[in-house]
């Protein structure tokens, strides 16, 4: 398919699977996302036909002998179908968008009654105009999926594609940082043209560019959900941004090496005891102020 065309149909919402994996392979892919999440934030101001004619009369009046009898209906017209081609363009293309601050979840109940429960520092997007056609969300973050039963439903992540039809599972999607498990049905994960499905307990992990070992996972839900981050063998950078994400707080590390592994937990109620129980087991101390965390070697 033609780049302008896989464009439009990104602008529409309209891409399927194998089209948003050749939209991601695009020269220009980042730079379109970064523009589009740009353009999300922007809201038409609002706009009175009479009240700009009016502000533009003075400016008019020393033309007004030249004027045609046409042209003040005409340019009336024009401002008005101006004005609803744009209302139109932005209400039937806009997304949906939730965003989470630091410490912050949200519940958020999608069209067809599915639920997806989004973890701290996070942001979904999905259009509900076109929910019907398609069953696809946007993700940057992470969040917990209960899908209801219906046709395919897709997980858009600038690391990959989670595809599904009805199951429970969860996805992360952080700097160098893509993890999904499935925690019931089947999930399907595509990354760089390869997919891998998912049974209850498998995960897909992907980090720092690496393919982990799929290890077998025996929770029904994610710790996160109940107040605690859990890590297997995961770079301590990655645990230490965790951190961050629940606490409105700055780590500087420089003094250590985060590409330690670590395998442990955190709580997100207790700052002192997220911290102790991290830096304890890897032999670390740390010193606060303010809002900034200095780590040290013991």
């Amino acid at each position: 398919m033609k780049r302008e065309e896989l464009i439009k149909k990104w602008l529409d919402n309209n891409l399927s699977t194998e089209e948003q994996i050749a939209f991601e392979q695009l020269e220009d892919y980042k730079d379109l996302t970064k523009l589009d999440s740009a353009l999300k934030g922007f809201k038409a101001p609002q706009f009175s036909v009479d009240h700009n004619y009016e502000s533009l009369l003075p400016k008019l009046n020393h033309k007004r002998s030249h004027s045609k009898p046409w042209l003040k209906p005409l340019l009336r017209m024009a401002a008005v179908l101006t004005i609803a081609v744009s209302v139109y363009f932005y209400t039937s293309n806009s997304d949906t968008q939730v965003n989470t601050l630091v410490a912050e979840q949200s519940s958020i109940a999608l069209p067809d009654h599915s639920t997806v429960q989004l973890n701290a520092n996070s942001t979904l997007a999905f259009n509900e105009k076109n929910w019907s056609n398609t069953r696809e969300v946007t993700l940057q973050g992470e969040a917990f999926f209960k899908v209801a039963k219906g046709q395919k439903f897709n997980v858009i992540t600038s690391d990959g594609i989670v595809s599904v039809l009805g199951t429970q599972f969860n996805v992360k999607q952080r700097e160098s940082y893509f993890e999904v498990t499935c925690f019931e049905g089947l999930v399907g994960v595509t990354h760089n043209n390869t997919t891998v499905t998912l049974q209850p307990g498998r995960t897909f992990k992907l980090i720092d560019g690496k393919l982990l070992a799929n290890e077998k996972e025996n929770a029904v839900q994610p710790n996160w959900l109940h107040g605690e981050s859990s890590f297997k063998t995961i770079a301590l950078k990655h645990v230490l941004s965790e951190i961050e994400n629940h606490y409105d707080i700055r780590i500087i590390a420089d003094e250590i090496d985060t590409s330690r592994l670590f395998t442990g937990s955190f709580t997100h109620n207790n700052l002192d005891l997220a911290l102790k129980s991290v830096t304890i087991p890897l032999n670390l101390s740390y010193s606060k102020s303010g809002k900034s965390i200095l780590l040290k070697r013991e």
